[in-house]
This record gives structure tokens, C-alpha cells and sequence, in this order.
């Protein structure tokens, strides 16, 4: 398995960019998990401004996302990030919705014990770009 992949499974936290119509952008920390191609990220059940995420409304003016991944350290040498380009889609119902709860559940307890109640973001990843201390690769 990459170094990129792993680094990206073993995650726990990543930052979700959106874009609405206006193409004005929109960047919120969000909890995942990834299966083959596919990235997902629940709305859970902590308390939210609205129950109109921002998110969700620019998923569908622009399904085109970024998902970045980062390990910051004082010692620079240890420095990555590894970026996620592609296309989300909202899952309200149906077995995918169901598989993707259960991932999460798996990665977090506290997914286990409050099951997301909102959608489900599937987001088809379409390219992988890293980068770490000393190395580039595109």
C-alpha cells in the first residue's frame, strides 16, 4: 500500500473545500473514511449553525471537492500532506449510506455508540497529490 494511502487511512481528522455557485470557497474539518476510490464523511450528530450545512448546498451547486490530509511537527523533516481531488455525491438512504456508517463506526467509537443521523458525502476520488519533507509526487 502507498505511503500516501496509509498516511490518509490512519488519519483522523482531514479539511473538506467546497465551492458554492459563486464560486466562493468553503473549508470545514470533517471525520472519514475511505474504501477503495471512495471517500465518505458523515453529517453527524454535533450540534451545527444551521441544518442547511453549506457544504451539502455547495455539493450541489458544484459537486467538484478537495480533501486534504496533513501532519504538521516542529521538526520540519517530518512535514506532509496528501490531497484528494474529485466528485461528491449526497447520500440520503440506501446500502451505500448503511456501508459508510458502518466504516465510520469502525474508525470512530463515538460513530458507534451515535449513529450519523444526516447525509453521507461519497466523494469519488479522481486523483491522489502528495507531498512530504524532501519529496514531491504528483
Amino acid at each position: 500500500m502507498p505511503v500516501s494511502r496509509r498516511r490518509v487511512e490512519g488519519a483522523r481528522v482531514a479539511r473538506l473545500a467546497t465551492v458554492d455557485a459563486d464560486a466562493r470557497p468553503h473549508l470545514v474539518p470533517i471525520c472519514f473514511a475511505v474504501e477503495g476510490g471512495v471517500l465518505y464523511s458523515a453529517v453527524d450528530r454535533k450540534p451545527k449553525r444551521s441544518r442547511t450545512l453549506r457544504r451539502l448546498e455547495n455539493v450541489r451547486a458544484n459537486p467538484r471537492v478537495t480533501v486534504l490530509v496533513d501532519h504538521y511537527d516542529d521538526d520540519w523533516t517530518q512535514l506532509w500532506w496528501v490531497r484528494l481531488d474529485g466528485e461528491a455525491r449526497i447520500l440520503t438512504q440506501g446500502a451505500e449510506r448503511e456501508h459508510a456508517l458502518r466504516l465510520l463506526a469502525r474508525k470512530y467509537p463515538q460513530y458507534a455508540s451515535a449513529t450519523p443521523n444526516g447525509p453521507v458525502l461519497a466523494i469519488e476520488i479522481e486523483q491522489w497529490r502528495d507531498w512530504e519533507h524532501g519529496h514531491s509526487r504528483p
